[in-house]
């Protein structure tokens, strides 16, 4: 226990001595322990997330008949619409009530097997190859930005400053998606709205991971998850626009 410690060890040893973790920044006021904590946390629902996805869409994608109705059919394509409409809606109830359990369980699952069904009919027009691809690029990516951040959060780096530049990257983004919607600008323009959507995500990324160490309150588990979660599922989408136009 702390009050036994040896007066002639150092803090360190102490910590080490006692399994206490380090702290996970140069300033940090808070139990490390109860960061910790609440960090397992937020990466347990996301993954739970994350396998849910792969699942739902798997079936989506190996199962036919269920992309095919979508686009043969006027009901089947209202159906789609009002599935990728889903999400948007969840988000704003969502983010009213992440606080309140249960039914911040039940809307985030909502939201994941809305967005879910998307992502499915997305790669079940899409080739084999360029999904694997991209998932294996966004897996060494989230991967490797995620330690990247870990690591510079150690050394009292902050990334803070990133977010009003993604904000603004964000909404250019979506206008430029909104002009390739309406005036179709050819592969080469999908390629470098891929490419973009691609880095902006990665930004993204590294900007909630360090909010998740450093800003997140305990009671916000369920909106730092969701953040994350779009984070990843918008970069595989970014890579596989990019990839889909490149094997075309």
């Amino acid at each position: 226990m702390w009050q036994m410690r040896p007066p002639s060890r150092k803090s360190g040893d102490v910590e080490s001595a006692g399994g206490l973790p380090p702290p996970l920044y140069p300033t940090m006021l808070e139990s490390p322990q109860l960061r910790w904590a609440f960090i397992r946390k937020i990466y347990f629902i996301l993954a739970v997330q994350l396998l849910l996805t792969v699942a739902v869409a798997s079936v989506v994608v190996f199962v036919r008949p269920i992309p095919h109705f979508f686009v043969s059919s006027g009901a089947g394509l209202g159906i789609y619409i009002f599935l990728v409409i889903l999400p948007l809606i969840v988000l704003c109830p969502l983010y009213y009530y992440h606080q309140r359990h249960p039914v911040n369980y039940l809307l985030l699952a909502v939201f994941t097997l809305s967005l879910s069904f998307s992502v499915g009919l997305t790669c079940a027009f899409t080739s084999g190859k360029v999904i694997l691809e991209s998932a294996i690029l966004t897996s060494v990516v989230v991967v490797s930005l995620t330690l990247y951040t870990y690591w510079a959060a150690k050394r009292g780096h902050d990334f803070q400053f990133l977010g009003p530049f993604l904000f603004v990257a964000l909404l250019i983004l979506i206008v430029f998606a909104f002009i390739q919607l309406v005036f179709p600008l050819g592969r080469l323009s999908v390629m470098i709205y891929g490419a973009l959507a691609a880095v902006i995500f990665c930004g993204y990324i590294i900007y909630d991971t360090d909010n998740l160490i450093k800003r997140y309150t305990y009671d916000e588990y369920i909106w730092a998850a969701v953040s994350l979660y779009l984070d990843i599922i918008n970069l595989f989408l970014s890579l596989l626009t990019l990839f889909r136009a490149a094997d075309t």
